[in-house]
Protein backbone atom coordinates (compact mmCIF):
# COMPACT_ATOMS: atom_id res chain seq x y z
CA UNK A 1 0.00 0.00 0.00
CA UNK A 2 1.32 3.57 -0.24
CA UNK A 3 -1.17 5.05 2.43
CA UNK A 4 -1.06 4.88 5.71
CA UNK A 5 -4.93 4.24 7.75
CA UNK A 6 -5.53 6.19 10.53
CA UNK A 7 -4.70 3.55 12.98
CA UNK A 8 -0.98 3.18 11.46
CA UNK A 9 -0.99 7.22 11.72
CA UNK A 10 -2.11 6.50 15.34
CA UNK A 11 0.81 4.18 15.96
CA UNK A 12 3.57 6.37 14.81
CA UNK A 13 2.55 9.88 16.22
CA UNK A 14 3.07 8.04 19.33
CA UNK A 15 6.29 8.49 20.96
CA UNK A 16 8.36 5.11 19.27
CA UNK A 17 12.15 4.41 17.76
CA UNK A 18 12.73 4.04 14.24
CA UNK A 19 14.80 2.27 12.61
CA UNK A 20 16.68 4.05 9.27
CA UNK A 21 18.14 1.51 6.72
CA UNK A 22 20.42 2.95 4.23
CA UNK A 23 22.68 1.27 1.51
CA UNK A 24 26.79 1.15 2.59
CA UNK A 25 28.83 2.01 -0.38
CA UNK A 26 29.51 -2.09 -1.10
CA UNK A 27 25.73 -2.45 -0.79
CA UNK A 28 25.61 -3.65 2.20
CA UNK A 29 22.63 -2.14 4.63
CA UNK A 30 23.84 0.44 7.30
CA UNK A 31 21.19 0.38 10.13
CA UNK A 32 20.17 3.49 12.76
CA UNK A 33 17.60 3.58 15.51
CA UNK A 34 17.00 7.42 15.75
CA UNK A 35 14.13 9.72 16.57
CA UNK A 36 11.63 10.84 14.08
CA UNK A 37 8.31 12.68 13.54
CA UNK A 38 5.19 11.80 11.52
CA UNK A 39 4.80 15.30 9.64
CA UNK A 40 1.83 14.76 7.20
CA UNK A 41 3.06 11.72 4.40
CA UNK A 42 6.45 12.63 5.46
CA UNK A 43 9.13 10.91 8.39
CA UNK A 44 11.33 13.70 9.89
CA UNK A 45 14.66 13.11 11.37
CA UNK A 46 17.64 15.18 11.76
CA UNK A 47 21.65 14.26 11.75
CA UNK A 48 25.16 15.92 11.97
CA UNK A 49 27.10 15.79 8.11
CA UNK A 50 29.63 13.47 10.42
CA UNK A 51 27.24 10.24 10.61
CA UNK A 52 27.26 7.47 7.73
CA UNK A 53 24.04 7.17 7.41
CA UNK A 54 24.60 11.25 6.60
CA UNK A 55 27.25 10.17 3.61
CA UNK A 56 25.22 7.31 2.83
CA UNK A 57 22.04 9.35 1.83
CA UNK A 58 24.14 11.93 -0.25
CA UNK A 59 25.11 8.95 -2.52
CA UNK A 60 21.63 6.90 -2.12
CA UNK A 61 18.40 8.45 -1.21
CA UNK A 62 16.46 5.26 -1.05
CA UNK A 63 15.92 4.24 2.63
CA UNK A 64 13.11 1.83 4.70
CA UNK A 65 12.35 3.11 8.29
CA UNK A 66 11.00 0.24 10.62
CA UNK A 67 8.63 1.24 13.57
CA UNK A 68 7.90 -1.67 15.54
CA UNK A 69 5.89 -2.47 18.86
CA UNK A 70 6.45 -6.39 19.27
CA UNK A 71 4.51 -8.41 16.62
CA UNK A 72 2.81 -4.52 15.15
CA UNK A 73 4.89 -3.15 12.66
CA UNK A 74 5.19 -0.71 9.91
CA UNK A 75 8.12 -0.52 7.24
CA UNK A 76 8.11 2.75 4.85
CA UNK A 77 10.00 2.93 1.78
CA UNK A 78 10.74 5.88 0.06
CA UNK A 79 13.32 8.69 -0.89
CA UNK A 80 15.08 11.07 2.06
CA UNK A 81 15.37 14.57 1.04
CA UNK A 82 18.00 16.74 2.46
CA UNK A 83 17.26 20.07 4.02
CA UNK A 84 20.44 21.74 4.25
CA UNK A 85 19.31 25.06 6.02
CA UNK A 86 20.76 25.66 9.25
CA UNK A 87 17.35 27.11 10.89
CA UNK A 88 15.60 24.40 9.89
CA UNK A 89 18.22 21.83 11.62
CA UNK A 90 18.11 23.39 14.64
CA UNK A 91 14.44 23.82 14.85
CA UNK A 92 13.76 20.31 13.86
CA UNK A 93 16.53 19.05 16.31
CA UNK A 94 14.78 20.89 19.05
CA UNK A 95 11.24 19.52 18.24
CA UNK A 96 12.26 16.07 18.10
CA UNK A 97 14.29 16.38 21.31
CA UNK A 98 11.25 17.94 22.96
CA UNK A 99 9.60 15.29 22.10
CA UNK A 100 11.45 12.41 22.88
CA UNK A 101 13.35 13.83 26.39
CA UNK A 102 10.48 16.84 27.13
CA UNK A 103 11.30 20.22 27.30
CA UNK A 104 13.81 20.80 30.16
CA UNK A 105 16.01 18.22 28.91
CA UNK A 106 15.44 19.26 25.13
CA UNK A 107 16.87 22.97 26.21
CA UNK A 108 19.76 21.82 27.84
CA UNK A 109 20.70 19.51 25.06
CA UNK A 110 20.19 22.73 22.95
CA UNK A 111 22.49 24.79 25.10
CA UNK A 112 25.19 21.99 25.25
CA UNK A 113 25.64 20.15 22.18
CA UNK A 114 22.65 20.72 19.64
CA UNK A 115 22.92 24.56 18.99
CA UNK A 116 27.59 23.89 18.65
CA UNK A 117 26.39 20.94 15.65
CA UNK A 118 25.56 21.60 12.30
CA UNK A 119 22.38 20.01 11.80
CA UNK A 120 21.00 18.64 8.65
CA UNK A 121 16.67 17.39 8.22
CA UNK A 122 15.93 14.91 6.49
CA UNK A 123 12.35 14.30 4.92
CA UNK A 124 11.48 10.76 3.89
CA UNK A 125 7.85 11.46 1.66
CA UNK A 126 6.29 7.48 2.04
CA UNK A 127 6.29 5.78 -1.02
CA UNK A 128 5.38 2.17 -0.19
CA UNK A 129 4.46 0.88 3.08
CA UNK A 130 4.25 -2.71 4.64
CA UNK A 131 2.53 -3.23 8.07
CA UNK A 132 1.96 -6.56 10.54
CA UNK A 133 -0.74 -6.38 13.44
CA UNK A 134 -3.31 -4.02 12.42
Amino acid sequence: MSELTPKMRAFLEERRFAVLGTANTDGSPHLTVMWYILEGDEIVFNTTPSRLKHRNLRRDPRVSVMVSDGYRYLRIDGSARAIDDRGTGQADIRRLAVRYEGEESAERQMRNAFSKQERVTYRVAIGHVYAGGF
